[in-house]
């Protein structure tokens, strides 16, 4: 009986947070675009001949057309094609680096928020010192340590990336193991870690999905900045941040804005509809928010 009513309770939050999100117009929209754009990104290679890597001879620099739909860039490549599969790349490198940090500073953030004293002191510090150093000289230093590759900036953006989730989730562990519903199972025997894994995690785990949305938007912006300044994912391998990388050049920003506004315009968009995905999902997690 009691497992029948904690089921229809959380059907009644699932379909209450759903209809909350679905309302939210300016998300539903972004969501959509994002899943149409993945649908591209994945598919369209499959259905139609895209090539990002050969260069065309005679066609350096040459304008949209309708044999290259986008132009191509300074050495004859297709920037069209480049666009698409550059797209796997940003989106693969934001996803699985918001992986890598929620998988570091999730554990860490529930540890912290359950023990006290040495354990949440050592924790808590080195968060604090994690977050007292510019990312961006940490990550510049990091990729020219380990190498240019989109391997590398996964996991320098990644493990870099974790302090926000730990915060997140030792604030929220906080509040959660004070409930009644976590005293009794520590008073029915339950252990330590079955608390923190049965009971407190799920109840903490809601509102981290928005901090994963805004950590994927996050990582992608990092990667475009790497690779803009030549210290990301080097070519021949594209990527949006890299084929902005000739827009370094005066001529390229002025004359040939088909090589890097594309990409640009992409990038902010999907950043954009990512952040606007995790405003929809805060609201829709939030009780006390009406949409």
């Amino acid at each position: 009986m009691k497992k029948r009513v904690k089921k229809q309770k959380q059907d009644t939050f699932l379909n209450n947070t759903l209809d909350k999100f679905t309302r939210h117009k300016i998300a539903m929209f972004s969501f959509y675009f994002l899943l149409f754009e993945v649908f591209l990104i994945v598919f369209l290679p499959i259905m139609i001949d895209l090539d990002p890597y050969t260069s065309n001879p005679g066609y350096f620099s040459s304008s949209p057309s309708m044999d290259f739909w986008l132009g191509t860039d300074d050495v004859g490549r297709d920037v069209f094609a480049r666009l698409i599969y550059g797209g796997r790349v940003s989106l693969c490198v934001g996803f699985f680096s918001a992986i890598i940090s929620a998988a570091i500073g999730i554990p860490l953030g529930l540890l912290a928020g359950y023990y006290s004293g040495v354990v949440r002191m050592i924790i808590m510090r080195l968060v604090d010192i994690f977050m007292s150093f510019p990312a961006i000289v940490i990550q510049l230093v990091m990729v020219t340590v380990l190498g240019a590759s989109a391997t590398s900036v996964t996991l320098v953006i990644g493990l870099l990336g974790w302090t926000k989730f730990a915060r997140y989730t030792y604030s929220k562990v906080l509040s959660v193991k004070e409930q009644d519903f976590v005293k009794a199972a520590k008073s029915n025997g339950a252990t330590s870690l079955r608390q923190m894994v049965q009971y407190i995690l799920p109840n903490a785990l809601p509102p981290l999905f928005v901090t994963f949305s805004f950590s994927i938007a996050s990582a992608i912006l990092a990667e475009s900045g790497l690779s803009f300044l030549g210290l990301g994912v080097r070519v021949p391998t594209a990527t949006w941040g890299n084929m902005m990388y000739a827009a370094q050049s005066l001529s390229t920003l002025m004359y040939r804005p088909w090589e890097w506004v594309p990409p640009g315009l992409l990038l902010v968009l999907t950043v954009l509809s990512i952040n606007f995905v995790g405003d929809g999902l805060r609201d829709a997690l939030d009780p006390k928010m009406k949409i």
